[in-house]
């Protein structure tokens, strides 16, 4: 399972607004033996570092040879196994005489005998025994390829590659994948954890084939259906002045000083945003990756936060059901528009979508029974 820096819940920086301090490691020297890079003047930001090498791939013009030799690799594996034209023909259920002719025009593409002939027999010439390591590397290859991506497909085996805000990851997807598996035992998956725009950019790049985010996007590209919806809580010290209420206004807490997760994250907007519903702007005193950590930090009475509920009380904090405004935050379903689906996709696609309504565990909704 894969986790993302940056996820809702899944990265471990945390810094002060407004005074961001430099990740661990920034002042660290170069690794021993490497040359120090260039160092950037005062005020400036590091330059970018270069983006890795692609890996290179073979030609396939009409002249290359991966097109000129791909087609007859197969019988010259053939031959070569065997050493006898007519049980190679016999045993890859083609002619003798297919099989004569592309082997001469391997050897005349190459300019070099591969076979040394005597009589009906032949034998691998030095040349041939080179080249046939190559060529059974490469047949291996494109087999267990071809094998990967049939049993990727297959309806009871197959891959779901899932994506997941890491705040869903405690208790809401192992009990989905718990009560999917009852009925597909064999379907595999493929788990990234992270945050939302990260999710989707990875669904554009077809790494992902579903994926549960909120909020739930709007684009032309992709295709969302809203799940479920989630209460939002207001988490404050054991200590704090609201603390032995069970429920409260948000705007009681105007003047609090709020720890949230980073800019540009989807439970920061919806934060934003219930608060200047809520006729106030946030004083925002940390700002961080991890849900988790919030809490912490606020009960170390560092500030409040508004927070989907944790799938284990944490000690310390007390957390207080907003009555005004409604303060929830919507999960939703997103894939790609025109995204061809595998059977076990399109099984586990057709699984979430009739959980809707009751995709989360009730102690996540934030029932009144679970908030006094």
């Amino acid at each position: 399972m894969e986790h993302e820096r940056g996820s809702e819940g899944s990265g471990q920086r945390t810094r002060g607004a407004g005074n961001p301090s430099r990740s661990a490691g920034a002042g660290a020297g170069p690794a021993p033996g490497a040359a120090p890079g260039p160092v950037p003047p005062a005020g400036t930001a590091p330059a970018t570092p270069p983006a890795p090498v692609a890996r290179p791939v073979a030609a396939l013009d009409p002249g290359s040879w991966p097109a000129v030799l791909a087609p007859r690799l197969a019988a010259f594996a053939g031959v070569a196994r065997t050493e006898h034209v007519t049980r190679a023909a016999h045993a890859m259920r083609v002619p003798q005489s297919t099989l004569s002719r592309a082997l001469a025009r391997l050897e005349d593409d190459l300019g070099v005998p591969l076979f040394a002939r005597r009589g009906r027999t032949l034998s691998l010439t030095p040349a041939g025994r080179t080249f046939l390591v190559s060529v059974e590397r490469a047949l291996g290859e494109v087999e267990r390829a071809a094998e990967e991506v049939r049993a990727d497909a297959d309806p009871a085996t197959g891959k779901v590659a899932f994506g997941f805000l890491h705040t869903l990851g405690s208790e809401t997807v192992p009990g989905l994948l718990r009560a999917f598996r009852a009925e597909h035992p064999r379907v595999r998956f493929t788990l990234v954890q992270t945050y939302g725009e990260a999710m989707l950019e990875r669904l554009r790049a077809g790494e992902l084939d579903l994926c549960l985010t909120s909020p739930v996007p709007e684009a032309p590209d992709l295709v969302a259906r809203r799940l479920d919806e989630q209460r939002l809580r207001l988490v404050v010290p054991e200590n704090h002045r609201l603390a032995a209420r069970r429920r409260v206004r948000l705007a009681e807490a105007a003047e609090e000083t709020f720890v949230t997760l980073e800019a540009g994250y989807g439970l920061r907007r919806i934060t934003d945003a219930l608060c200047a519903e809520a006729g106030f702007r946030p004083r925002v005193a940390f700002e961080g990756e991890e849900a988790e950590t919030l809490r912490g930090l606020v009960a170390a009475g560092l500030g409040v936060a508004l927070l989907p509920p944790p799938a284990v009380p944490r000690p310390g904090v007390a957390e207080l059901a907003v009555t005004s405004p409604r303060a929830v935050r919507e999960i939703g379903l997103a894939w790609l528009e025109g995204h061809h689906d595998s059977p076990p996709v399109a099984a586990f696609k057709r699984f979430l979508l009739s959980r809707r309504g009751h995709l989360l565990p009730d102690p996540a909704h934030g029932h009144d029974s679970d908030n006094g």
